[in-house]
């Protein structure tokens, strides 16, 4: 048999995924993928029941039903201050997963470059490989996860033909601040470079930080591809509702390339979240508040067991430092911690470009209920884990 295509010993499974089985395997708390354990707001789900007799039930237009890129194009055109126009600025995607292959399908050729920060979310280096990108990866500075100004230009001096840019950042939680961001748009400017933007932890944020749509800066809307999620924000990740903003000629591509990738998001689940693209800045004041107060739990949990770990700014993932159990693979570790303590987190390794093994993530977007018991399966740690 003639050998698969090399592109496949490029890059592994989903490690995400990976801990996910073997965390049902074991009956484990699974901190390891990042999905809620909670409802999503009623109003979406009384709606989804109307709609599963009402339908629609049939294709929707390819690149979203037109009554939900509405909704989207309204919320949009708030955030970014400019008009969005739902036929030509939107197209909606099987999640932001599709929305950031497609996007990355459509402005990048094989053999260009395309900067990436690390750590990051592992599909992105999934993305440049399988769309024939070279990837550049610049490195983000602990605790506060910063970028070298100096080494984030050099970067950009390889002629590079998008940035990737995750904000709030997963795994770190960083949340880049105007002056950042206006640094990054500036090199983008000077080295004509796309931005494609991964922005699903949008509205989860803790204070004093803020979010900045990148597309909203002076200029950039010109060369943003904004991919977006109703994942995080509704608490949906199965329901699969992702989107690309961007300008017209962008989009016209993206229409292309989605309608050969996946056809159609799923139409009765777009008919149901449009009332929630229609809230109220109360829901999304009330979800940061929900957030910030897990955060709180978790965080303050994990120092009474004097357990190191990083404090997000965003999103809702921790990075535990593992280095004093002395385990060469952070895998093993992981893969360890969920059958001997029943809590199961994800290598950073899988993350970082560099040779980062001595942190593993984990989120606490689950019940305060679950969040204490992990802690106190956690609190097992040294005793079970030590070498």
């Amino acid at each position: 048999m003639k050998e698969l295509s090399k592109k496949m010993s490029l890059f592994t499974e989903s490690v995400i995924r990976h801990m996910t089985r073997i965390s049902d395997e074991c009956n484990a708390i699974n901190l390891s993928q990042g999905f809620p354990d909670f409802d999503p707001p009623k109003p979406l789900m009384d709606r989804l029941a109307q709609v599963a007799y009402e339908g629609p039930h049939q294709y929707s237009v390819t690149w979203g039903a037109p009554n939900f890129r509405q909704a989207l194009a309204e919320v949009r055109s708030r955030q970014f201050g400019r008009q969005i126009d739902p036929d030509t600025n939107v197209v909606v995607t099987c999640g932001s997963t599709e929305a950031m292959m497609a996007a990355v399908m459509t402005i990048v050729n094989p053999g260009e470059k395309v900067i990436v920060f690390s750590p990051f979310y592992e599909n992105y280096s999934a993305d440049a490989i399988l769309s024939g990108a070279e990837p550049i990866y610049v490195p983000l500075y602990p605790p506060e996860f910063n970028f070298n100004p100096d080494e984030l230009e050099a970067a950009f001096k390889q002629n590079p033909k998008a940035l990737i840019l995750c904000n709030p950042s997963n795994p770190c939680g960083k949340v880049f601040t105007y002056s950042e961001l206006k640094f990054i748009a500036s090199l983008a400017e000077k080295y004509d470079t796309y931005v494609i933007t991964d922005e699903v932890y949008e509205h989860i944020i803790y204070k004093p930080n803020v979010h900045t749509y990148f597309a909203s800066l002076p200029g950039m809307f010109e060369r943003t591809v904004t991919c977006g999620s109703l994942s995080k924000t509704y608490s949906i990740t199965g329901w699969r509702l992702g989107h690309v903003v961007a300008p017209a000629a962008i989009i016209e591509g993206i229409q292309k390339v989605h309608d050969f990738l996946t056809v159609g998001a799923p139409s009765p689940l777009q008919e149901a979240a449009i009332v929630g693209l229609k809230f109220p800045q109360q829901y999304y004041d009330e979800l940061q508040s929900i957030y910030t107060q897990k955060r709180t739990l978790f965080c303050d949990g994990l120092d009474r067991l004097g357990i190191a770990h990083t404090k997000p700014q965003g999103a809702y993932y921790v990075l535990l430092n593992i280095a004093e159990y002395g385990y060469e693979s952070d895998t093993e570790f992981c893969e360890m911690l969920t059958r001997k303590a029943g809590v199961a987190a994800v290598p950073g390794s899988s993350f970082f470009r560099e040779p980062v093994n001595y942190l593993i993530r984990l989120h606490f977007a689950k019940s305060d209920a679950l969040l204490n018991e992990a802690l106190t399966r956690l609190e097992k740690m040294p005793a079970v884990m030590k070498r």
